[in-house]
């Protein structure tokens, strides 16, 4: 599912920006859709799991934490408007729940790249999973790469910069080719700017898996809206990668069909 792609695969990051709202979650998977996307990520949770009582960020992931039942209602819906849901599990018991989804595939956030219980629960689904590098030393994107590959399980990483939001100068593009470089696996970015020009120039590069934050709009006050783009600015950035592909196209020398008419102004061979 995440090798071998033809285009790029681009994801819609929900999140949490549905504010704990399943109806608003609901309408994210629509635009999503209607935005071009070919997947679109939430993340399944519990609070208490995730962070301690004291953390500053704990009303905020509780206020956003929607139910198993939720959930099993989104991937529903997802499946009947023909859109890959998937999800970032941040325990096991969320593990568990969304193998009783049989979801198609996982993600990893770049904060549990190191998690090994976490990330052998994940590997036992025997499910294609895209990792996350933000922050991480070149030694831990390693040893969960050889995880993976031990075992057999189809995996993607995705070079990101855990800045929220990031700037288009601080994007380390170059980490992308890095990867490429030294690891057999689908290389992808995580895009933590507010707009779309570095996911473009990540696909220039060779990324193949595309993440973006994505919110209802910008009128939305939704939790990760520094970092997230909306629909109009999700389909654009579709239709530019996919135009990509054409202008890049493949190496032809010769007269090329589009040159026929400039055929009269060449020379012959002059010794």
């Amino acid at each position: 599912m995440i090798k071998n792609l033809k285009k790029p695969f681009l994801i819609a990051e929900a999140g949490i920006n549905h504010n704990g709202n399943v109806n608003h979650a609901i309408k994210m998977v629509d635009l999503a859709k209607k935005s071009g996307a070919d997947a679109i990520k939430f993340q399944t949770y519990i609070t208490k799991k995730r962070v301690k009582v004291d953390n500053p960020v704990y009303k905020i992931l509780k206020k956003c934490e929607l139910s198993y039942e939720h959930f099993e209602k989104i991937k529903n819906y997802c499946d009947k408007k023909k859109i890959i849901f998937f999800s970032t599990p941040f325990d096991i018991e969320s593990v568990n729940f969304l193998e009783k989804l049989k979801v198609k595939l996982y993600k990893i956030a770049s904060f549990d790249i190191s998690n090994y219980q976490l990330l052998k629960r994940v590997i036992s689904t025997k499910k294609p999973t895209i990792v996350s590098t933000g922050m991480a030393k070149l030694i831990e994107i390693k040893k969960t790469y050889r995880l993976f590959k031990k075992s057999n399980v189809e995996l993607a990483i995705l070079h990101c910069i855990s800045s929220y939001p990031n700037k288009d100068e601080s994007s380390y593009l170059s980490n992308i080719h890095f990867l490429k470089k030294n690891f057999n696996c689908t290389i992808g970015f995580s895009d933590h700017t507010n707009d779309i020009k570095t996911s473009i120039y990540s696909a220039l590069l060779g990324a193949k898996i595309i993440e973006k934050h994505f919110m209802i709009s910008k009128k939305n006050n939704c939790v990760d809206k520094p970092v997230s783009i909306d629909p109009f600015q999700f389909k654009k950035m579709r239709i530019e990668i996919d135009k990509l592909t054409k202008i890049i196209s493949k190496p032809k020398f010769g007269i090329r069909p589009e040159e026929k008419k400039a055929l009269v102004f060449k020379r012959n061979k002059i010794l």
